[in-house]
């Protein structure tokens, strides 16, 4: 991986990502294709129509289902996918945090049983990183442990040890795998943890941050439960921790607002399921906001989704449209919606990496607020 830092505006930050398979420009929202495909979508949707040059799958569902041994004999998730661009996967500990009644976390790692089939399995640190090294990701994330929000003081101080000690680990094993030849185009994120509380959160990103041979820092464990201003003081806390010099992400996050809002405290990196999610249930986003298109007063609505939006879904269909689309349960609705909320997504930091390189974020800012009121 090549990180180049190319301007910043305030603490905002404008970034070039250069991986074996793309480049990446920053700040850069990265579309999850859980199992390998984003939801609604086929790969030429996701490159030709939106133009993504990173995507998230995630090593628990690809390891469950079709095995990231299959994936391997595929060719690895670039060639069984069609995908051309980067890969970034997940290392399964979100799953284990979100599944937490088929889950349990020990001082190893993680045991849990399948949601398909009910069949049991033990989560290494070395053995996610077998698994992503089946996958062939560009970017692998480490196994962490995660917890829910709020959370004591001592469960909270456990998930940090564990989560260094299996970073510790993870690390060694990369590094000795590359030394044999496997996994030499793949790079490796650490996790840091800590809740909202910021001794503990200085703790994680000390200790992880000190692993130097790490390409980049997640900060994970937010977007759980907290109120949203005590996600974006935890996040303004902890970059001052993470190194300038490498690619920072947040985790799961977010809303528009919550992508600004954590651009401005020196964020690069942000994946969530909500467009996609939020474009089946019928909320679409838009330069002034979201619109819910089930909503009876689109039934005779002429105007695109937005008119600010240069998506196939906007230059060529109505609100009407899609609101007939939607209530007949039409499957052709899934994908137009999926285009227009994705391309908003990616389309806003666009935006915004130009606003940094013009050194003008503080009233990009100002502006995208102001459409909202």
């Amino acid at each position: 991986m090549k990180f180049t830092l190319e301007k910043t505006s305030g603490n905002a930050r404008a970034c070039t990502i250069k991986t074996k398979h793309s480049t990446i420009t920053t700040p850069v929202f990265m579309p999850v294709g859980t199992i390998g495909s984003v939801k609604a979508l086929d790969m030429q949707d996701v490159v030709d129509m939106l133009g993504a040059e990173i995507i998230l799958a995630n090593t628990y569902h690809m390891y469950l289902r079709p095995g990231d041994k299959t994936v391997a004999k595929m060719g690895g998730l670039h060639k069984f996918t069609t995908y051309p661009k980067s890969f970034l996967t997940d290392s399964g500990g979100f799953q284990a945090f979100s599944l937490s009644d088929i889950s349990k976390a020990s001082e190893n790692g993680i045991e849990f049983r399948s949601h398909i089939d009910g069949s049991k399995h033990f989560f290494t640190p070395t053995k996610v990183i077998d698994i992503q090294n089946n996958l062939g990701s560009d970017i692998m994330m480490i196994l962490d442990d995660l917890v829910a929000l709020p959370s004591t003081g001592e469960r909270i101080a456990l998930s940090i040890d564990r989560t260094t000690k299996w970073a510790k680990e993870s690390i060694e094993y990369h590094k000795a795998n590359q030394a044999k030849g496997i996994g030499v185009d793949q790079n490796i994120f650490a996790i840091i943890q800590g809740g909202t509380d910021k001794a503990f959160r200085t703790k994680s990103a000390t200790e992880l941050c000190a692993l130097t041979d790490y390409d980049g820092f997640a900060i994970g464990g937010l977007s759980v439960g907290e109120l949203n201003e005590e996600m974006y003081n935890t996040v303004e806390h902890t970059v001052q921790y993470m190194p300038k010099d490498k690619p920072r992400y947040l985790m799961g996050v977010g809303t528009p607002e919550d992508l600004i809002e954590n651009i401005e405290r020196g964020i690069d990196m942000f994946d969530c399921v909500m467009p996609t999610r939020n474009a089946r249930n019928g909320t679409l986003f838009t330069s002034f906001g979201k619109i819910n298109i089930k909503g009876a007063r689109f039934k005779e609505d002429e105007a695109p989704v937005d008119s600010k939006c240069t998506c196939i879904t906007c230059q060529r269909y109505t609100r009407a449209y899609l609101n007939h689309l939607f209530r007949a349960r039409e499957i052709t609705y899934f994908r137009l919606a999926t285009i227009h909320n994705l391309h908003y997504y990616l389309n806003l930091m666009r935006e915004v990496r130009e606003a940094i390189l013009q050194e003008r974020f503080a009233e990009f800012k100002t502006e995208f607020y102001k459409k909202r009121s």
